[in-house]
């Protein structure tokens, strides 16, 4: 029978649920965990695998030992940590692996192709599938990364985006460097943020050509040149495939926020979490809610039908909305607050799955056979 499969990586380690594709309400799922007791999990991939269930990959960071990444086979019953760590700055860099922020598979032109993205603000590459990483150099080599400086939550490599028509075409954001976009398979890179505002420069700065606090970027489905980007202050679209970006959060009501995801199949529709734009960094105006716009951003439609009408303080990291792949769509999130929700219709109503998690940090959800 098809499962739904989601993760939900805490500051306190990895839970997974399960429930069957037709079991829809929120009495259907299974939770077990925690995986990896104690240790803060900031990135998980599902790897798709013929005639088997995902790969399970997850970046997890332990206080003690601390980041690796770990893989799973049989969707958590066991897990492995390879005998050298899958992801490790060469020696000439000076670097060393603080967190894998981003585990992304490639897509189904490239089965075994998986990127990492780090902190420090790094990429890497795998051919088998997550067990092993090579460093992307060119990148950490670009004449402009020496100017990158952390934002409030470090210097993270955190989207990686692989064009579906071209597997070397790859487009990149990293915090507070800009995005980057590659189509030679990552040889060189160009900043692409034309039209993305860095509101903390002075004004005659606030356009530069990198340098941007870009906090998440998603592709449209249907129309692979369309992009969508979360900034740290703005919400844009891109038509050209990141050459420019416009403003089209005008109409939220703010357009502060860290995630921002894509519908797998219905061109136009993406969803955001809308933060205050203050240093409180909680839900704009106190209210849980995600909004989704169904025309490339002209419009956006407030989705609260089940969500908690009292005040609320539980904002939405940049990996922590999600969808899966089920017809109609399932959308999720969790929040710092430790509760985790879920919508089976494409966000049109909600029921929460989990309360009084430790604090969620990434969300994710694949299908199984």
């Amino acid at each position: 029978m098809a499962e739904v499969i989601l993760a939900v990586g805490t500051r306190k380690g990895l839970f997974l649920a399960r429930r069957a594709v037709d079991q829809r309400d929120s009495t259907g799922w299974e939770f077990d965990g925690p995986h990896f007791n104690a240790q803060a999990i900031y990135s998980v991939g599902f790897v798709p695998r013929a005639g088997a269930p995902p790969r399970v990959l997850v970046g997890g960071d332990s206080a003690h030992w601390g980041p690796s990444v770990f893989h799973s086979d049989d969707l958590g019953a066991t897990w492995i940590e390879p005998e050298q760590p899958a992801v490790r700055f060469p020696a000439d860099t000076g670097a060393s692996l603080e967190r894998v922020w981003q585990l992304e598979p490639a897509g189904a032109s490239q089965p075994d192709v998986v990127y990492a993205g780090t902190e420090p603000g790094a990429l890497f590459r795998s051919t088998d599938g997550g067990v092993s990483f090579d460093f992307v150099r060119a990148l950490w080599e670009h004449p402009t990364r020496a100017e990158w400086e952390p934002g409030g939550g470090g210097l993270g490599l955190h989207t990686v985006l692989v064009d579906p028509r071209d597997p070397g075409a790859v487009t990149v954001a990293v915090s507070t460097g800009g995005a980057y976009h590659t189509t030679d398979g990552g040889a060189s890179w160009t900043p692409c943020n034309s039209g993305v505002q860095a509101a903390f420069l002075p004004e005659e700065q606030r356009f530069p050509e990198y340098g941007q606090c870009v906090h998440k970027v998603a592709r449209d489905a249907a129309e692979p040149d369309r992009l969508y980007l979360q900034n740290h202050w703005g919400v844009y679209r891109s038509d050209d495939n990141a050459a420019s970006w416009v403003s089209i959060g005008d109409s939220l009501p703010s357009d502060f926020g860290f995630p921002v995801v894509t519908h797998p199949r219905r061109g136009g529709v993406a969803y955001v979490f809308p933060l205050n734009a203050d240093f409180d960094r909680v839900p704009a105006r106190r209210r849980c809610r995600v909004y989704r716009t169904e025309d490339a951003g002209g419009s956006w439609a407030e989705l609260s039908a089940g969500l908690p009408d009292t005040a609320h303080y539980g904002p939405v990291l940049r990996d922590a909305l999600c969808t899966d792949v089920a017809d109609p769509l399932g959308v999720y999130f969790g929040n710092r607050n430790g509760e985790v929700f879920a919508s089976a219709d494409e966000g049109d109503s909600w029921r929460q799955l989990a309360g009084h998690l430790p604090d969620v940090l990434c969300v994710r959800a694949a299908m199984a056979a």
